[in-house]
């Protein structure tokens, strides 16, 4: 762009460092650059101070970034819930658990359900497509279950538990109707390889994940089609030095999207860290939200069972009063990636990243890197969601990562 040319422009942030874009072209700390937004889109971006002379209107709003970041809003794949309602409440409770979550960072989410019966989780499917299609924020569906292992079955009801059958996989992928964008399988199940062929083949993402399989058995799930790896480290095996596990299986399959619950509790830092080191560029950050996320300590449901939430920490509650399982989380994605950064190590480009691109490209929702997303080009790279043209569904970020203000294109 010259400076001559002109820029439609309700909002041009400057003084910024856009965490979008190219790893080649991107460099860390650079706070020269600028977004302009107009009518909720992306219209310009660039370097240096050429959006003064170009800007289309003297009347739209400059904002002086600061040196803080500007970041795609974030993405997440994983969410029970929030504000007290859970997905398995529909239209009744959707409302609550897009409030809570946009309030954080997320511009887009998959409503996630816990184990059901198949004729249950059906009937949550068929109303969770209607919100796919009615709300733009919810970008699909992910059953979490009933495919899972009854040793490593979480905060799921065991009674529900079961193996895939080919009746019960196209009775899902009909209510459904191509919305199901994540489904989560334990692959030592009777029938679960031939699961996972099935979803993959109907556009399905199929995870790994509470599950007893060990290294070669994840490989072999990684080879027919699995591309994700549920919540790492929880509800399933670890690294042991004779045995690898799952976590080791996704890492050497270079096309497995890691999921990772960064709040200090589901994985501690140095384990999150030692995560980062394996998959680089493959981690995606989700929350696994319930119902209590937004809300104080006490009561709650996830699904069918009870929960307990004290000091933000979501357990089941057992009939002889033990310390049950971690049920879900009260993680948000900001706080995600605040520690991702401030704990973990992550760059604030990387953190960004493991928040948006990554966990979107898992799904399916852009195209793999290298393929651009804008027209050629443009100057914000391959993999860019803020590109000239893309919608403007972006936060202004503190130097702390903090929230200063969201969706400046509305």
């Amino acid at each position: 762009m010259t400076q001559t040319e002109q820029i439609p422009a309700e909002a041009v942030i400057h003084n910024a460092c856009i965490l979008d874009g190219d790893r080649v072209t991107f460099t860390e700390g650079t706070a020269d650059t600028w977004i302009a937004v107009a009518e909720g889109t992306v219209t310009a971006r660039g370097r240096g101070d050429g959006w003064k002379d170009g800007a289309a209107s003297a009347r739209g709003e400059v904002i002086d970034a600061a040196g803080g970041y500007v970041a795609p809003a974030f993405v997440d794949i994983h969410c029970h819930g929030a504000g007290g309602a859970s997905a398995e409440d529909r239209s009744e409770g959707i409302d609550a658990i897009l409030d809570v979550h946009w309030a954080h960072g997320t511009g887009r989410l998959a409503l996630s359900y816990v184990s059901d019966t198949i004729e249950g989780l059906c009937e949550s499917l068929r109303a969770g497509a209607g919100l796919v299609r009615e709300r733009a924020m919810v970008m699909g569906l992910h059953a979490e279950g009933p495919f899972l292992s009854p040793d490593f079955k979480g905060a799921h009801a065991p009674e529900v538990l079961t193996s895939p059958t080919p009746e019960a996989i196209e009775a899902i992928l009909e209510a459904a109707d191509g919305t199901l964008s994540q489904i989560t399988i334990a692959p030592e199940l009777p029938g679960a390889l031939d699961a996972i062929g099935r979803f993959s083949a109907a556009g399905v993402r199929v995870a790994v994940g509470h599950t007893a399989a060990d290294y070669a058995l994840a490989v072999q799930a990684f080879e027919a089609g699995a591309s994700i790896l549920t919540h790492a480290f929880n509800a399933m095996p670890g690294i042991h030095h004779r045995a690898p596990g799952p976590v080791l299986a996704a890492a050497e399959a270079e096309h497995v999207t890691v999921e990772l619950i960064n709040d200090g509790v589901h994985v501690v830092a140095p384990v999150a860290r030692m995560l980062h080191e394996l998959v680089p560029g493959r981690i995606a950050l989700v929350t696994d939200a319930m119902a209590a996320t937004g809300l104080h300590d006490g009561s709650y449901h996830l699904g069918s069972l009870p929960v307990e939430v004290k000091d933000s920490v979501a357990r089941l509650v057992t009939a002889d009063g033990t310390q049950g399982a971690i049920a879900g989380s009260t993680l948000t994605m900001d706080e995600a990636v605040k520690r991702a950064v401030a704990e973990v190590g992550l760059s604030p480009f990387d953190a960004v990243q493991s928040a948006g691109f990554v966990p979107l490209r898992a799904v399916g929702g852009v195209p793999e890197p290298g393929d651009s997303l804008q027209a050629a080009g443009s100057a914000a790279g391959a993999g860019s969601l803020l590109a000239p043209g893309m919608p403007a569904d972006l936060l202004l970020l503190d130097e702390d990562m903090s929230i200063r203000a969201s969706s400046l294109g509305d």
